[in-house]
């Protein structure tokens, strides 16, 4: 009798044993202090920080959607990992979270050790930037669900914030000002349109040369989405709301943490937008309107913060080399207005 018929069925038991090692040293390289327990456990655990007064919990899922395609394509894996670590970092901090904990879901068919390995290394980099432990994970062989060597990547942070410092929106008032930070590219989102236009419409290959960008298309698709937590944890108690500008640009993000009554005026022209998204404009004919409500558009964060804290906020961006500009304010009324 057979003992491969899982093998052949397209799950290679054996393969996901010797990718175990490599994923051993990444996660436990992330260890802090707040830990508990050891590897290969069916749960992570991790202690609240006593230093935090009235802890509450914040939690996110989320993914690094069809960015996964270009690694693939440029068989580059560990980038996309980190993509998804700082992406989650960014959801949590905008209500003032400190990061505590990760755990990542690969969901993949007859995925290489390499592979495998690249992805969980690469949320473990992000880990230890972050002095946050890499706590558990999942990695699932579904060879009916997905083609062969393709996998889809995402992950659940938690977080804690003292009760009493979190953020909800709710200081935002007319007259703060708006402070936006630069995004390293198209950071996770908008791929499915990019890709189209990059790889179908201009029919670039990964390693050319992306026109006007000074980059290879490689490095311009894979630039690692920016953390903003070690820019704005310092001046967070000068901050009344935070958007973190990703799937729905500035429109679709702004106007989240915005209370009843005030709304926002963002002046398109108070920043210079990074070539790449003119590039991908142009050689795709997409219209201003849905480069902003597709792409972040080289504005990564806004801050909401009184205009008496708006050059602090911006010192303390540029001491981490992070641009940032003044790009609008707030206003009585509702929703996100964008002029030139």
């Amino acid at each position: 009798m057979t003992t491969d018929r899982y093998k052949a069925a397209g799950v290679d038991l054996d393969a996901a044993a010797r990718a175990k090692q490599r994923i051993r040293t990444a996660v436990t390289s992330t260890q802090t202090p707040l830990t508990i327990g050891g590897f290969g456990a069916f749960g992570g655990m991790v202690r609240l920080p006593a230093d935090v007064d009235r802890p509450a919990l914040v939690m996110s899922t989320d993914g690094v959607g069809t960015k996964v395609l270009v690694a693939s394509r440029a068989a580059v894996h560990d980038t996309v990992g980190e993509d998804l670590l700082n992406h989650s970092v960014n959801d949590i901090l905008v209500h003032g979270a400190r990061p505590l904990a990760f755990l990542d879901y690969i969901a993949g068919s007859q995925l290489e050790i390499d592979t495998i390995a690249a992805l969980v290394e690469g949320v473990a980099r992000g880990c230890r930037a972050h002095d946050m432990a890499l706590v558990g994970g999942e990695t699932a062989q579904m060879p009916d669900v997905y083609r062969p060597g393709h996998y889809d990547l995402a992950g659940t942070i938690v977080g804690v914030v003292s009760e009493t410092a979190a953020l909800h929106g709710d200081a935002v008032e007319p007259g703060d000002v708006l402070v936006g930070y630069a995004s390293t590219g198209l950071h996770t989102n908008g791929y499915t349109l990019a890709r189209q236009i990059v790889f179908e419409e201009m029919r670039l290959k990964i390693g050319d040369e992306m026109p006007d960008v000074g980059t290879t298309v490689e490095a311009a698709l894979l630039a690692v989405h920016r953390s903003y937590w070690r820019v704005i944890q310092p001046v967070l108690d000068r901050v009344h709301a935070l958007a973190h500008i990703t799937g729905g640009g500035i429109p679709g993000n702004l106007g989240r943490p915005l209370p009843q009554g005030c709304g926002a005026k963002v002046e398109r022209s108070a920043w210079p937008v990074p070539p790449l998204f003119r590039v991908l404009q142009q050689a795709g004919r997409v219209d201003e309107g849905e480069m902003f409500r597709v792409f972040n558009m080289g504005i990564g964060m806004i801050a909401v913060a009184p205009q008496s804290a708006a050059d602090e906020l911006r010192a303390c961006a540029d001491g981490f080399g992070v641009e940032t500009w003044v790009i609008g304010e707030i206003v009585a009324g509702a929703g996100v207005e964008l002029f030139d």
